[in-house]
């Protein structure tokens, strides 16, 4: 996003900033919760130190509501006539991004909203908002704004006045706005937003449950990492599993990433230990099975409904005309689950010779592959793993060169150990590690050609 310069609400001074003026669900889906927060148009001005919200005319179109509001802050001091002028190119802009047929009656009558609150419980309300619900989460929304325009200093004490209001719920909404500014290029409100957050974890009491349990996820997923890397068994498993039997957060932790490794044969060996033990560790271990029992059963079931809703997702994307521009609105809810079943889409469409069909699939898998994480290329892998022989894969090495960084590389290994433990896959295991070590030994070469 582009700075805008405006003047310090304070002292007058020029500020760069990022200012938004609108905000169009049709085109951006995550524009009302940015709006809602408040977590928008913050500025930090470097002469006098002012830190909130710039104020700034403001439109809300909601399509779908067919509502569109606006509003105008009274603090400008600007006549009527002069607002309707700031405001129109805004309105014209949203019916001019509508096709005619989506040009309806409401859009000559936007609704003038006299205040922020009334702005926000409007929006609210359309969608069906409890008077209820409406204060529980306008409260805590108001605090994210009188946090986003305290100093940083002065923080620590509002936020153990409000404790209060700290919950999973306001880490949500907040979590939500650092992705939603991350993700529009909004680098300082993010900035803020990420202070602010670190801030509520270490002042209160919910915060510090969160960090405690981020730590035992984080040790959790550490200790299975470490495991991995001299080759993961049934055996190392079993016993990581057994140490974090004391800690619910961190056998959770291991049973959601190494669910694959706890099959038939991990439970044979759980038993044979049940019955080698005796009196209390027996009792504790025949309880640790039955809660894995009970974890996985869960985690299956999980794991099938949301294969079912990734397929017919998959299928409503290949099915419209614009498949790219569909994949980008549905990135909210594309996860590992949906990769794994697009991946397997795109092999069978290969291994079928369906042209037509591949190429849909690999314009979806092109539209996340320019969003996900470094080293996610799964076309590349896809050919890597399709070559016939090992010539084949150093060729397709040196065509993709750019390609194959060091991100790719630990991509490629995670991969690896991961299909590792999933039982039926040994052919697919086997063919990554391969991959890998020449991906390893490529990247290698690259490196040390590029430092001499």
């Amino acid at each position: 996003m582009a700075k805008t310069t405006i003047s310090c609400p304070q002292c007058k001074q020029p500020v760069a900033a990022d200012i938004t003026r609108l905000f169009d669900i049709g085109e951006d889906p995550r524009a009302k919760q940015i709006l809602l927060s408040g977590a928008y148009n913050l500025i930090q001005c470097q002469s006098c130190g002012y830190q909130g919200q710039a104020p700034t005319p403001i439109v809300y179109h909601d399509p779908e509501n067919e509502l569109l509001l606006t509003f105008f802050p009274p603090e400008l001091n600007v006549p009527v006539n002069q607002q309707e002028q700031m405001i129109g190119p805004m309105i014209k802009r949203v019916m001019e991004s509508l096709p005619m047929e989506q040009r309806k009656a409401y859009l000559f009558k936007p609704e003038t909203m006299l205040t922020r609150q009334r702005l926000v419980e409007r929006i609210l309300e359309e969608d069906g908002v409890t008077p209820e619900m409406l204060k529980a989460q306008q409260d805590r929304l108001s605090l994210l704004q009188r946090l986003a325009g305290t100093s940083p200093d002065a923080r620590p004490e509002v936020i153990k006045q409000e404790a209060e209001l700290v919950d999973e719920q306001l880490l949500m909404i907040l979590q939500r706005l650092i992705q939603s500014a991350a993700a529009s290029g909004e680098e300082q409100s993010a900035e803020v937003l990420a202070g602010l957050q670190q801030q509520i974890l270490e002042n209160t009491e919910f915060g510090q449950e969160v960090l405690k349990q981020a730590q035992e996820q984080q040790a959790a997923m550490q200790a299975l990492e470490e495991a991995g890397k001299n080759g993961l068994t049934r055996q190392s498993l079993l016993d990581l599993i057994v140490d974090a039997a004391d800690s619910e957060v961190r056998l959770a932790t291991l049973v959601s990433m190494a669910r694959n490794g706890l099959d038939y044969g991990f439970f044979q060996l759980l038993s044979t230990k049940i019955q080698q033990s005796s009196g209390e560790e027996q009792s504790k271990l025949m309880a640790l099975r039955e809660d894995l029992l009970e974890m996985t059963h869960e985690i299956d079931e999980a794991v099938k409904e949301q294969q079912g809703l990734a397929n017919q997702l998959l299928d409503d994307l290949l099915e419209g005309e614009e498949i790219e521009e569909a994949t980008m609105q549905a990135l909210p809810n594309i996860n590992e689950i949906f990769l794994e079943v697009l991946r397997s889409r795109i092999q069978k469409a290969r291994k079928d010779k369906d042209e037509a069909l591949l190429e849909k699939l690999q314009q979806v898998a092109s539209v996340i592959q320019k969003v996900s994480a470094p080293g996610a290329n799964i076309e590349l892998i896809e050919k890597l793993i399709q070559a016939e022989d090992e010539q084949a894969v150093k060729s397709l090495l040196d065509d993709n060169s750019d390609a194959v960084t060091d991100e790719f590389v630990q991509f490629l290994l995670n991969l690896a150990n991961q299909t590792q433990q999933q039982q039926g896959r040994e052919a697919m295991a086997e063919k990554l590690q391969q991959v890998y070590r020449l991906a390893l030994r490529y990247s290698m070469k690259k490196n040390l050609e590029s430092a001499g």
